[in-house]
Protein backbone atom coordinates (compact mmCIF):
# COMPACT_ATOMS: atom_id res chain seq x y z
CA UNK A 1 0.00 0.00 0.00
CA UNK A 2 1.53 3.68 -0.59
CA UNK A 3 2.86 5.96 2.28
CA UNK A 4 0.49 8.32 0.85
CA UNK A 5 -2.82 6.06 1.58
CA UNK A 6 -1.77 6.51 5.52
CA UNK A 7 -2.82 8.12 8.24
CA UNK A 8 -1.21 8.89 11.91
CA UNK A 9 -3.61 7.51 14.27
CA UNK A 10 -2.73 7.25 18.00
CA UNK A 11 -4.24 3.99 19.31
CA UNK A 12 -4.20 2.21 22.86
CA UNK A 13 -1.90 -0.64 22.66
CA UNK A 14 1.70 -2.09 22.16
CA UNK A 15 3.16 -5.19 20.34
CA UNK A 16 6.16 -6.85 21.58
CA UNK A 17 8.33 -9.18 18.66
CA UNK A 18 9.98 -12.08 18.62
CA UNK A 19 12.00 -13.29 15.49
CA UNK A 20 11.55 -16.86 14.91
CA UNK A 21 14.32 -16.67 12.75
CA UNK A 22 17.25 -15.15 14.60
CA UNK A 23 15.20 -15.46 18.39
CA UNK A 24 16.41 -11.70 18.88
CA UNK A 25 13.40 -9.29 20.69
CA UNK A 26 12.29 -6.02 20.20
CA UNK A 27 9.78 -3.91 21.19
CA UNK A 28 7.04 -1.32 19.05
CA UNK A 29 5.93 0.87 21.91
CA UNK A 30 5.73 4.27 20.80
CA UNK A 31 8.22 5.35 17.69
CA UNK A 32 11.13 2.87 18.68
CA UNK A 33 11.84 -0.41 15.92
CA UNK A 34 13.69 -3.90 17.11
CA UNK A 35 17.18 -2.86 16.61
CA UNK A 36 17.06 -5.57 13.90
CA UNK A 37 15.04 -3.80 11.76
CA UNK A 38 16.18 -1.79 8.46
CA UNK A 39 13.59 0.93 8.79
CA UNK A 40 13.11 3.27 10.99
CA UNK A 41 9.53 3.73 9.64
CA UNK A 42 8.86 0.15 11.38
CA UNK A 43 5.68 1.44 13.32
CA UNK A 44 3.87 1.87 9.66
CA UNK A 45 2.52 -1.47 9.29
CA UNK A 46 2.93 -3.35 13.05
CA UNK A 47 -0.74 -2.94 13.05
CA UNK A 48 -2.23 -6.69 14.17
CA UNK A 49 1.28 -7.77 13.31
CA UNK A 50 1.89 -7.17 9.69
CA UNK A 51 5.44 -7.07 9.06
CA UNK A 52 6.23 -4.50 6.40
CA UNK A 53 7.23 -5.89 2.94
CA UNK A 54 10.30 -3.68 3.27
CA UNK A 55 11.47 -5.18 6.56
CA UNK A 56 14.43 -7.66 6.59
CA UNK A 57 12.97 -9.74 9.00
CA UNK A 58 9.42 -9.96 7.08
CA UNK A 59 9.03 -13.63 7.81
CA UNK A 60 10.15 -13.86 11.19
CA UNK A 61 6.66 -14.52 12.04
CA UNK A 62 6.47 -12.48 15.78
CA UNK A 63 4.05 -13.35 18.26
CA UNK A 64 2.21 -10.48 18.72
CA UNK A 65 0.61 -8.92 22.01
CA UNK A 66 -1.98 -6.26 22.45
CA UNK A 67 -1.52 -3.98 25.50
CA UNK A 68 -3.34 -1.03 26.72
CA UNK A 69 -0.99 0.31 28.89
CA UNK A 70 0.96 2.16 26.68
CA UNK A 71 -0.21 4.32 23.71
CA UNK A 72 1.32 2.85 20.55
CA UNK A 73 1.35 6.33 17.79
CA UNK A 74 1.08 4.24 13.96
CA UNK A 75 -0.05 4.81 10.57
CA UNK A 76 -3.01 2.88 10.02
CA UNK A 77 -3.78 2.65 6.14
CA UNK A 78 -7.23 4.22 5.31
CA UNK A 79 -8.98 1.76 4.37
CA UNK A 80 -9.33 0.57 7.77
CA UNK A 81 -10.99 3.60 9.04
CA UNK A 82 -14.94 4.03 9.86
CA UNK A 83 -16.48 7.11 10.42
CA UNK A 84 -14.26 9.77 12.24
CA UNK A 85 -13.73 9.79 15.30
CA UNK A 86 -14.70 6.00 15.72
CA UNK A 87 -12.29 3.04 16.32
CA UNK A 88 -10.26 1.81 13.74
CA UNK A 89 -11.17 -1.47 12.33
CA UNK A 90 -9.17 -4.15 10.84
CA UNK A 91 -10.79 -6.70 8.53
CA UNK A 92 -9.70 -10.00 7.85
CA UNK A 93 -10.91 -12.97 6.38
CA UNK A 94 -10.96 -15.13 9.37
CA UNK A 95 -10.60 -14.74 13.16
CA UNK A 96 -9.86 -17.79 15.49
CA UNK A 97 -10.46 -17.25 19.01
CA UNK A 98 -8.48 -19.67 21.64
CA UNK A 99 -4.44 -20.37 20.54
CA UNK A 100 -5.11 -24.06 22.56
CA UNK A 101 -4.56 -27.48 20.67
CA UNK A 102 -8.01 -27.30 18.58
CA UNK A 103 -8.00 -23.74 17.56
CA UNK A 104 -3.98 -23.79 16.54
CA UNK A 105 -5.15 -26.15 14.62
CA UNK A 106 -8.01 -24.97 12.67
CA UNK A 107 -6.32 -22.12 12.33
CA UNK A 108 -3.31 -23.50 10.47
CA UNK A 109 -5.52 -25.06 8.01
CA UNK A 110 -7.64 -21.73 7.67
CA UNK A 111 -4.14 -19.98 6.63
CA UNK A 112 -3.09 -22.73 4.62
CA UNK A 113 -6.13 -22.44 2.51
CA UNK A 114 -5.01 -18.97 2.16
CA UNK A 115 -7.21 -16.91 4.58
CA UNK A 116 -5.90 -14.11 6.05
CA UNK A 117 -6.24 -15.26 9.87
CA UNK A 118 -5.82 -13.89 13.46
CA UNK A 119 -5.45 -16.02 16.53
CA UNK A 120 -6.84 -14.39 19.58
CA UNK A 121 -5.99 -15.66 23.13
CA UNK A 122 -6.96 -14.07 26.42
CA UNK A 123 -4.11 -15.69 28.15
CA UNK A 124 -0.64 -14.75 27.73
CA UNK A 125 0.55 -17.61 26.52
CA UNK A 126 -0.52 -20.24 24.04
CA UNK A 127 -1.95 -23.92 25.03
CA UNK A 128 -2.63 -23.10 28.90
CA UNK A 129 -5.59 -24.51 29.39
CA UNK A 130 -7.10 -28.21 28.30
CA UNK A 131 -4.32 -28.25 25.90
CA UNK A 132 -1.47 -28.72 28.91
CA UNK A 133 -3.46 -30.45 31.58
CA UNK A 134 -4.28 -33.82 30.35
CA UNK A 135 -2.40 -36.96 29.73
CA UNK A 136 -1.21 -36.53 26.18
CA UNK A 137 -2.71 -39.57 24.77
CA UNK A 138 -3.01 -40.53 21.49
CA UNK A 139 -6.60 -42.18 21.96
CA UNK A 140 -6.94 -44.97 18.66
CA UNK A 141 -11.26 -44.46 18.45
CA UNK A 142 -11.93 -47.35 20.84
CA UNK A 143 -14.79 -46.17 23.25
CA UNK A 144 -17.04 -43.57 21.51
CA UNK A 145 -20.83 -44.35 20.04
CA UNK A 146 -19.97 -45.62 16.46
CA UNK A 147 -21.00 -42.63 14.47
CA UNK A 148 -20.45 -40.23 16.89
CA UNK A 149 -18.05 -36.82 16.00
CA UNK A 150 -15.56 -38.47 18.70
CA UNK A 151 -15.52 -41.87 17.17
CA UNK A 152 -15.36 -40.50 13.73
CA UNK A 153 -13.30 -37.41 14.04
CA UNK A 154 -10.57 -39.32 16.68
CA UNK A 155 -10.00 -42.43 14.29
CA UNK A 156 -8.75 -39.87 11.63
CA UNK A 157 -7.35 -37.56 13.75
CA UNK A 158 -5.22 -40.55 15.33
CA UNK A 159 -3.73 -41.00 11.56
CA UNK A 160 -3.52 -37.36 10.89
CA UNK A 161 -1.22 -36.93 14.51
CA UNK A 162 0.93 -39.90 13.96
CA UNK A 163 1.38 -38.56 10.54
CA UNK A 164 2.02 -34.74 11.54
CA UNK A 165 4.27 -35.51 14.02
CA UNK A 166 6.31 -37.69 12.18
CA UNK A 167 6.26 -35.01 9.57
CA UNK A 168 7.35 -32.05 11.88
CA UNK A 169 10.03 -33.80 14.46
CA UNK A 170 7.04 -33.87 17.24
CA UNK A 171 8.12 -36.42 19.94
CA UNK A 172 6.06 -39.31 20.09
CA UNK A 173 5.70 -42.85 21.10
CA UNK A 174 3.43 -45.35 19.87
CA UNK A 175 3.73 -47.14 23.30
CA UNK A 176 0.14 -49.40 23.28
CA UNK A 177 -2.45 -49.68 25.91
CA UNK A 178 -3.71 -52.62 28.02
CA UNK A 179 -7.19 -51.80 28.87
CA UNK A 180 -8.46 -54.30 32.13
CA UNK A 181 -10.84 -56.34 34.23
CA UNK A 182 -10.05 -56.77 37.24
CA UNK A 183 -12.96 -58.51 38.74
CA UNK A 184 -15.13 -61.59 36.49
CA UNK A 185 -17.73 -58.94 36.53
CA UNK A 186 -16.02 -56.23 34.51
CA UNK A 187 -15.81 -58.83 31.59
CA UNK A 188 -19.24 -57.38 30.14
CA UNK A 189 -17.59 -53.92 30.09
CA UNK A 190 -14.48 -55.09 28.53
CA UNK A 191 -16.73 -57.25 25.76
CA UNK A 192 -18.98 -53.60 25.36
CA UNK A 193 -15.49 -51.79 24.31
CA UNK A 194 -14.27 -54.56 22.33
CA UNK A 195 -17.42 -54.38 20.50
CA UNK A 196 -17.23 -50.51 20.18
CA UNK A 197 -13.79 -50.72 18.76
CA UNK A 198 -15.11 -53.03 16.43
CA UNK A 199 -17.97 -50.91 15.47
CA UNK A 200 -15.57 -47.83 15.10
CA UNK A 201 -13.34 -49.66 12.72
CA UNK A 202 -10.38 -50.08 15.04
CA UNK A 203 -9.40 -53.50 13.64
CA UNK A 204 -6.07 -54.19 15.80
CA UNK A 205 -7.72 -54.37 19.35
CA UNK A 206 -7.21 -57.64 20.79
CA UNK A 207 -8.43 -59.67 23.80
CA UNK A 208 -5.51 -61.26 26.17
CA UNK A 209 -5.65 -63.83 28.88
CA UNK A 210 -4.97 -62.59 32.53
CA UNK A 211 -1.32 -64.86 31.48
CA UNK A 212 -1.29 -62.83 28.26
CA UNK A 213 -1.30 -59.55 29.54
CA UNK A 214 1.69 -60.56 32.33
CA UNK A 215 3.20 -61.51 29.53
CA UNK A 216 3.84 -58.07 28.51
CA UNK A 217 3.13 -56.44 32.20
CA UNK A 218 4.44 -58.75 34.45
CA UNK A 219 3.46 -56.33 37.18
CA UNK A 220 -0.02 -55.94 36.00
CA UNK A 221 -3.20 -57.87 38.03
CA UNK A 222 -6.02 -58.69 35.95
CA UNK A 223 -8.71 -61.38 35.04
CA UNK A 224 -8.78 -59.91 31.17
CA UNK A 225 -7.27 -57.67 29.09
CA UNK A 226 -7.53 -55.72 25.35
CA UNK A 227 -4.43 -54.66 23.85
CA UNK A 228 -4.37 -51.59 21.44
CA UNK A 229 -0.98 -51.40 19.72
CA UNK A 230 -2.41 -47.83 18.33
CA UNK A 231 -2.43 -45.68 20.99
CA UNK A 232 0.19 -42.91 21.96
CA UNK A 233 1.56 -40.30 23.60
CA UNK A 234 2.68 -36.91 22.29
CA UNK A 235 4.31 -34.06 23.57
CA UNK A 236 1.57 -31.98 23.82
CA UNK A 237 3.73 -28.81 23.66
CA UNK A 238 5.74 -29.57 21.31
CA UNK A 239 2.92 -30.21 19.13
CA UNK A 240 1.26 -26.62 19.56
CA UNK A 241 4.36 -25.14 18.42
CA UNK A 242 4.78 -27.40 15.79
CA UNK A 243 1.35 -25.91 14.65
CA UNK A 244 1.45 -22.68 15.50
CA UNK A 245 5.02 -22.60 13.33
CA UNK A 246 2.43 -24.01 10.46
CA UNK A 247 0.14 -21.66 11.07
CA UNK A 248 2.83 -18.24 10.81
CA UNK A 249 4.54 -19.71 7.76
CA UNK A 250 0.87 -19.89 6.19
CA UNK A 251 0.95 -15.94 7.04
CA UNK A 252 -1.25 -16.47 10.16
CA UNK A 253 -0.88 -14.09 13.25
CA UNK A 254 -1.24 -14.31 16.54
CA UNK A 255 -2.98 -11.90 19.18
CA UNK A 256 -2.03 -12.59 22.98
CA UNK A 257 -3.22 -10.74 26.15
CA UNK A 258 -6.29 -10.72 23.32
CA UNK A 259 -9.76 -11.47 25.04
CA UNK A 260 -13.01 -11.38 23.24
CA UNK A 261 -15.59 -8.70 25.00
CA UNK A 262 -18.09 -8.73 22.27
CA UNK A 263 -19.37 -9.07 18.66
CA UNK A 264 -21.81 -8.39 16.20
CA UNK A 265 -23.07 -9.40 12.98
CA UNK A 266 -22.56 -6.16 10.70
CA UNK A 267 -23.08 -5.54 6.83
CA UNK A 268 -19.44 -6.56 5.84
CA UNK A 269 -19.02 -9.78 8.90
CA UNK A 270 -18.93 -9.94 12.74
CA UNK A 271 -17.70 -7.44 14.17
CA UNK A 272 -15.36 -8.21 17.47
CA UNK A 273 -14.61 -6.21 20.45
CA UNK A 274 -11.04 -7.22 21.59
CA UNK A 275 -10.31 -5.57 25.21
CA UNK A 276 -11.96 -2.52 25.68
CA UNK A 277 -11.13 -0.49 22.56
CA UNK A 278 -10.07 -2.37 19.93
CA UNK A 279 -12.45 -3.44 16.97
CA UNK A 280 -11.92 -6.20 14.40
CA UNK A 281 -14.30 -7.34 11.73
CA UNK A 282 -14.00 -11.02 9.94
CA UNK A 283 -15.84 -13.14 7.34
CA UNK A 284 -15.70 -16.04 9.61
CA UNK A 285 -15.70 -16.00 13.21
CA UNK A 286 -14.58 -19.74 15.03
CA UNK A 287 -14.77 -19.86 18.72
CA UNK A 288 -12.20 -22.44 19.81
CA UNK A 289 -12.28 -21.07 23.47
CA UNK A 290 -12.06 -24.68 25.07
CA UNK A 291 -13.49 -24.35 29.13
CA UNK A 292 -14.67 -20.67 28.12
CA UNK A 293 -16.27 -21.47 24.61
CA UNK A 294 -19.88 -20.67 26.11
CA UNK A 295 -18.85 -17.47 28.01
CA UNK A 296 -17.20 -16.46 24.77
CA UNK A 297 -20.71 -17.36 22.82
CA UNK A 298 -22.25 -15.62 25.31
CA UNK A 299 -20.89 -12.01 24.51
CA UNK A 300 -22.31 -12.26 20.64
CA UNK A 301 -25.01 -11.26 19.67
CA UNK A 302 -27.26 -11.88 17.50
CA UNK A 303 -27.31 -16.25 18.04
CA UNK A 304 -31.05 -18.38 18.28
CA UNK A 305 -31.86 -18.33 21.87
CA UNK A 306 -31.62 -21.60 23.91
CA UNK A 307 -28.29 -22.35 20.86
CA UNK A 308 -25.58 -21.78 23.32
CA UNK A 309 -25.32 -25.34 25.72
CA UNK A 310 -24.89 -25.17 29.46
CA UNK A 311 -20.78 -26.05 30.61
CA UNK A 312 -20.32 -28.07 33.38
CA UNK A 313 -16.90 -28.95 35.09
CA UNK A 314 -15.23 -31.86 35.64
CA UNK A 315 -11.85 -31.57 36.51
CA UNK A 316 -9.40 -34.39 36.78
CA UNK A 317 -6.44 -34.43 39.12
CA UNK A 318 -3.31 -36.29 39.02
CA UNK A 319 -0.57 -37.86 41.23
CA UNK A 320 3.00 -38.92 39.54
CA UNK A 321 4.84 -41.42 40.59
CA UNK A 322 7.73 -39.94 43.18
CA UNK A 323 10.63 -42.39 43.27
CA UNK A 324 11.35 -45.26 41.51
CA UNK A 325 11.31 -46.28 37.97
CA UNK A 326 7.94 -46.73 36.74
CA UNK A 327 7.62 -50.99 35.67
CA UNK A 328 5.06 -50.36 33.08
CA UNK A 329 5.90 -50.27 29.41
CA UNK A 330 2.21 -49.71 28.18
CA UNK A 331 -0.49 -47.34 29.62
CA UNK A 332 -2.80 -49.16 31.67
CA UNK A 333 -6.33 -47.93 31.69
CA UNK A 334 -9.36 -49.54 33.82
CA UNK A 335 -12.80 -49.95 32.54
CA UNK A 336 -14.53 -46.43 32.50
CA UNK A 337 -16.34 -44.52 35.30
CA UNK A 338 -19.42 -42.64 34.66
CA UNK A 339 -17.61 -39.01 32.97
CA UNK A 340 -14.23 -40.21 32.43
CA UNK A 341 -11.88 -43.38 31.96
CA UNK A 342 -10.88 -44.15 34.60
CA UNK A 343 -7.47 -43.72 37.04
CA UNK A 344 -5.66 -44.53 34.22
CA UNK A 345 -1.39 -45.15 34.26
CA UNK A 346 -0.10 -43.19 31.68
CA UNK A 347 3.61 -42.36 30.72
CA UNK A 348 5.36 -39.40 29.67
CA UNK A 349 7.89 -39.50 26.69
CA UNK A 350 10.92 -40.05 29.37
CA UNK A 351 9.19 -43.01 31.05
CA UNK A 352 8.04 -41.38 34.24
CA UNK A 353 4.85 -42.79 35.73
CA UNK A 354 0.98 -40.93 36.64
CA UNK A 355 -2.00 -41.65 37.37
CA UNK A 356 -5.30 -39.83 36.58
CA UNK A 357 -7.30 -38.02 36.49
CA UNK A 358 -10.11 -38.75 38.32
CA UNK A 359 -13.39 -37.15 38.66
CA UNK A 360 -14.06 -33.75 40.88
CA UNK A 361 -17.33 -31.88 39.83
CA UNK A 362 -17.15 -28.40 40.51
CA UNK A 363 -18.63 -24.85 40.08
CA UNK A 364 -15.72 -23.17 39.23
CA UNK A 365 -12.04 -23.01 37.96
CA UNK A 366 -9.95 -24.50 40.14
CA UNK A 367 -6.27 -25.98 39.49
CA UNK A 368 -5.12 -26.67 43.15
CA UNK A 369 -4.91 -30.70 43.60
CA UNK A 370 -5.92 -31.78 47.18
CA UNK A 371 -3.52 -34.14 48.64
CA UNK A 372 -6.48 -35.54 50.88
CA UNK A 373 -7.53 -37.25 47.26
CA UNK A 374 -4.52 -39.66 47.97
CA UNK A 375 -6.43 -42.29 49.16
CA UNK A 376 -8.89 -42.66 46.49
CA UNK A 377 -5.78 -43.07 44.10
CA UNK A 378 -3.48 -45.74 46.05
CA UNK A 379 -7.32 -47.61 45.96
CA UNK A 380 -8.03 -47.01 42.49
CA UNK A 381 -4.56 -47.99 41.05
CA UNK A 382 -4.29 -50.91 43.76
CA UNK A 383 -6.84 -52.69 41.54
CA UNK A 384 -4.37 -53.45 39.13
CA UNK A 385 -1.14 -53.31 40.46
CA UNK A 386 -1.17 -54.24 44.28
CA UNK A 387 2.64 -53.95 44.50
CA UNK A 388 2.31 -50.16 44.32
CA UNK A 389 3.97 -48.92 47.55
CA UNK A 390 3.26 -47.14 50.38
CA UNK A 391 4.07 -43.33 49.74
CA UNK A 392 4.69 -43.61 46.64
CA UNK A 393 3.06 -40.79 45.01
CA UNK A 394 2.71 -36.86 45.00
CA UNK A 395 0.07 -34.15 43.79
CA UNK A 396 1.20 -33.56 39.94
CA UNK A 397 -1.84 -31.35 38.31
CA UNK A 398 -5.09 -30.85 37.41
CA UNK A 399 -7.01 -30.46 34.04
CA UNK A 400 -10.58 -29.18 33.80
CA UNK A 401 -13.39 -31.13 31.16
CA UNK A 402 -15.54 -28.48 29.63
CA UNK A 403 -18.51 -31.02 29.90
CA UNK A 404 -21.91 -30.34 28.24
CA UNK A 405 -23.49 -33.06 30.64
CA UNK A 406 -24.80 -33.05 34.07
CA UNK A 407 -23.12 -35.92 36.90
CA UNK A 408 -24.72 -39.16 36.29
CA UNK A 409 -25.77 -38.48 32.93
CA UNK A 410 -24.78 -40.02 29.19
CA UNK A 411 -21.33 -38.67 27.81
CA UNK A 412 -22.13 -36.09 25.24
CA UNK A 413 -20.57 -35.93 21.54
CA UNK A 414 -18.60 -32.87 20.47
CA UNK A 415 -20.56 -29.87 19.49
CA UNK A 416 -19.77 -27.95 16.08
CA UNK A 417 -22.23 -25.50 15.75
CA UNK A 418 -22.26 -23.88 12.57
CA UNK A 419 -25.15 -21.01 11.40
CA UNK A 420 -27.90 -23.84 10.81
CA UNK A 421 -28.08 -23.94 14.71
CA UNK A 422 -27.59 -20.47 15.92
CA UNK A 423 -28.25 -18.54 12.81
CA UNK A 424 -25.00 -16.42 12.66
CA UNK A 425 -23.59 -16.46 9.22
CA UNK A 426 -19.54 -17.15 9.53
CA UNK A 427 -19.91 -17.98 13.34
CA UNK A 428 -18.59 -21.96 14.12
CA UNK A 429 -18.98 -22.51 18.12
CA UNK A 430 -17.10 -25.59 19.56
CA UNK A 431 -18.50 -26.83 22.36
CA UNK A 432 -17.82 -29.79 25.00
CA UNK A 433 -13.87 -30.42 23.39
CA UNK A 434 -12.40 -32.33 25.65
CA UNK A 435 -11.00 -35.73 25.56
CA UNK A 436 -10.28 -36.66 22.83
CA UNK A 437 -9.93 -33.44 21.50
CA UNK A 438 -6.15 -33.47 21.44
CA UNK A 439 -6.23 -36.47 19.40
CA UNK A 440 -8.91 -35.16 17.60
CA UNK A 441 -7.53 -31.56 16.76
CA UNK A 442 -6.73 -32.13 13.15
CA UNK A 443 -9.03 -34.21 12.59
CA UNK A 444 -11.97 -31.28 13.83
CA UNK A 445 -9.95 -28.48 11.85
CA UNK A 446 -10.90 -30.28 8.43
CA UNK A 447 -14.44 -30.71 9.69
CA UNK A 448 -14.67 -27.17 10.51
CA UNK A 449 -13.16 -26.07 7.03
CA UNK A 450 -15.73 -28.64 5.74
CA UNK A 451 -18.62 -27.30 7.38
CA UNK A 452 -17.67 -23.47 6.30
CA UNK A 453 -16.40 -24.85 2.88
CA UNK A 454 -13.69 -23.54 2.69
CA UNK A 455 -12.10 -23.41 -0.69
CA UNK A 456 -8.92 -26.25 -0.62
Amino acid sequence: MPYSNWQTRTIRGGICTKCMACGRSGCCYGARRPSWCDRTTWSTAVRWGRIPAWCSRRRSNEILTLSTETVLHVRVPLRWRVDPGSRVVDTVDCVVIGAGVVGLAVARRMAQRRLETIVLEAAAEIGSGTSSRNSEVIHAGIYYPAGSLKARLCRLGRDLLYDFCSHRGVEYRRCGKLIVATSEHQRVDLERIAAAARANDVADVTWLTRAEARALEPELECRFALHSPSTGIVDSHGLMIALLADYQNAGGVLALRSAVSGGFRGPGGIRLLVGNDTELQARIVINCAGLQAQAVAGVLDGQASGSIPPLYLAKGNYYVLLRGKCPFSRLIYPTPEAAGLGTHLTLDLSGRGRFGPDVEWIEHIDYAVDPRRAEHFYAAIRTYWPALPDHALEPGYAGIRPKLQAAGRPPADFLVQGSEIHGVPGLVNLFGIESPGLTAALALAEHVASLLRVPA
